[in-house]
């Protein structure tokens, strides 16, 4: 199978290799990465865990999460793409693409994610077409609060998932 790559003016994403674990359980292991996602670092078997369930998505439905990397350095900063997890959550939005993005503390502020979420959506319209996509949220989670304003996504639930409260905002083709 060939796997889309993804470029934009300052980034490459595309899909990660077993090279690429390293730095990705690294990422996931960062309190400040996890604090609103999960709520706790990741041990390397449970980011190996993740991490195939990347590869997972990529092998079985022709989607998943990409690495976000740096033009000039190469380096991997972070990931974003979209999922299908079947989660366990009312109101349920099975079969509903789910964006979602994490990068590195070092790298926030300077709208990567902004310009990585732009990139997938297009991407995404092209796969599935103009349709409804979906993200979840910590509502405390203030800088990627932003992000999904800045790419169109409004909150139109609040619920709760794992014990946590969590907005859920969707997206519309414009």
């Amino acid at each position: 199978m060939t796997y889309p790559i993804l470029e934009t003016e300052r980034l490459i994403l595309r899909v990660q290799t077993p090279q690429d674990f390293p730095a990705f359980a690294q990422m996931w292991a960062d309190p400040i990465v996890t604090r609103f996602i999960g709520g706790a670092p990741l041990s390397e078997e449970d980011a190996w865990a993740k991490f195939l369930r990347i590869a997972g998505h990529w092998a079985l439905l022709g989607f998943g999460f990409w690495g976000i990397f740096e033009k000039p350095s190469g380096r991997r900063i972070g990931e974003a793409g979209i999922l299908d997890v079947k989660r366990d959550i009312v109101p349920s939005f099975h079969g509903v693409p789910e964006i979602g993005w994490g990068l590195l503390p070092e790298v926030h502020g300077k709208g990567y994610a902004t310009e990585a979420v732009a990139a997938i959506i297009a991407w995404a319209e092209g796969h599935f077409g103009r349709v409804r996509m979906v993200c979840i949220i910590d509502p405390d989670n203030a800088p990627s609060l932003r992000v999904a304003a800045r790419s169109g996504f409004k909150e139109f639930a609040r619920t709760t998932y794992k014990g946590d409260t969590i907005a859920i905002l969707e997206r519309f083709p414009t």
